[in-house]
């Protein structure tokens, strides 16, 4: 299984930076990990996170658990949480999110809500991560080539 995008190429090889994958799996158990907390755990620690299932209630659970465990063994602190939106954007196939069009539509691309539906949560999750105007948005555009959009 194919667990990084192309887009993330360039950093995924030695894990040193959070992966799209494991930044959705962040947002859906609640824990605000920081790259400072990342970098010190240890390659197979990195590569568990990625591989860890987080769908489920019970495995969203043990995610969340596990992570504060390892957060908490480099850190003597747990991670910040971060409030779980019953709704995400990302599981909304029906609705386009207003910066994912503008951003789009800045790189001449309109998008429909027909091509967004063929998009996987996760992809839905990466191009709202990559449209917001706090994020380097240099990904953005290869998303979407990545995406076939």
């Amino acid at each position: 299984m194919n667990y990084y995008f192309q887009f993330e190429s360039e950093f995924v090889t030695d894990l040193r930076c959070i992966p799209m994958l494991v930044r959705y799996k962040l947002d859906t158990c609640g824990v605000k990990l920081k790259l400072s907390h990342w970098n010190q755990f240890s390659q197979e620690e990195r590569q568990e996170l990625v591989e860890k299932d987080c769908t489920k209630p019970e495995e969203i659970q043990a995610y969340r658990d596990w992570l504060q465990q390892l957060v908490i063994k480099y850190t003597n602190n747990p991670a910040s949480e971060l409030a779980i939106e019953l709704h995400p954007a990302w599981m909304n196939a029906a609705n386009i999110p207003d910066i994912v069009q503008e951003k789009s539509e800045e790189m001449g691309i309109k998008l429909t809500v027909e091509q967004w539906q063929l998009l996987t949560p996760v992809q839905r999750f990466a191009l709202i991560k990559l449209s917001r105007p706090s994020h380097e948005n240099k990904n953005f555009l290869p998303a979407l080539q990545e995406f076939n959009l």
